[in-house]
């Protein structure tokens, strides 16, 4: 008598949908960001960058690190980002973003582009160019500014200047003026064989 195979049993605990909710991701943590307009998501520039704060002349104690230049007024330090023309800017926000939060007041901090301004600076002229200069005139906010009117702005400990196009001679006159403006510290974004041979001859 040949064997009929049985069906499987199929219990009911294991046909019925399931209902166990699906985990959902936790979000990690944020990393503080200014809110300026137009400011992107703050991204790590180049490891020297993160360095520099700490050698800046020193308006408040900080922890111990690399001796600073003696006059650092006379003599600001100078750090070079590479960056192409288009990733300038963006890099110019990277390392303000940075200097935020090591602790440098946003006062400190004057940024110069040689071609488009900055999505800031194009916000706050739409108000005004009297409304714009009072706001570097009260100097309690990063301060962005362009290459053809940078002579207006005054000293301050930073500058940041993002090589981002413009005319041939933008980055010829932006740079030696960023250097006498910077009390301390010269930060450049841009390409660094142009910016070489402009520092080179021009401060």
């Amino acid at each position: 008598m040949p064997l009929i195979p049985e069906e499987p049993q199929i219990h009911e605990s294991a046909q019925g949908p399931r209902t166990a909710p699906t985990p959902r991701p936790v979000p990690g943590p944020r990393p503080a960001a200014p809110s300026r307009p137009g400011r992107p998501g703050p991204l790590r520039p180049a490891p020297p960058v993160q360095r520099t704060p700490r050698d800046v002349a020193a308006a408040k104690p900080g922890p111990p690190g690399p001796a600073a230049s003696a006059a650092p007024a006379a003599n600001p330090q100078i750090q070079l980002i590479p960056a192409s023309a288009e990733g300038a800017l963006d890099a110019a926000d990277e390392a303000v973003d940075l200097l935020l939060e090591s602790g440098r007041a946003p006062g400190d901090v004057l940024v110069i582009t040689t071609g488009r301004p900055h999505p800031w600076a194009e916000h706050e002229l739409s108000f005004g160019d009297a409304s714009y200069w009072a706001q570097h005139d009260a100097g309690d906010d990063v301060f962005y500014t362009d290459a053809a009117v940078a002579s207006r702005a005054a000293s301050r400990p930073v500058v940041v200047v993002a090589v981002n196009g413009g005319p041939d001679t933008a980055a010829a006159v932006a740079l030696p003026l960023a250097h006498a403006r910077a009390g301390a510290l010269l930060i450049v974004c841009g390409d660094p064989q142009q910016i070489n041979s402009v520092l080179g001859t021009g401060v």
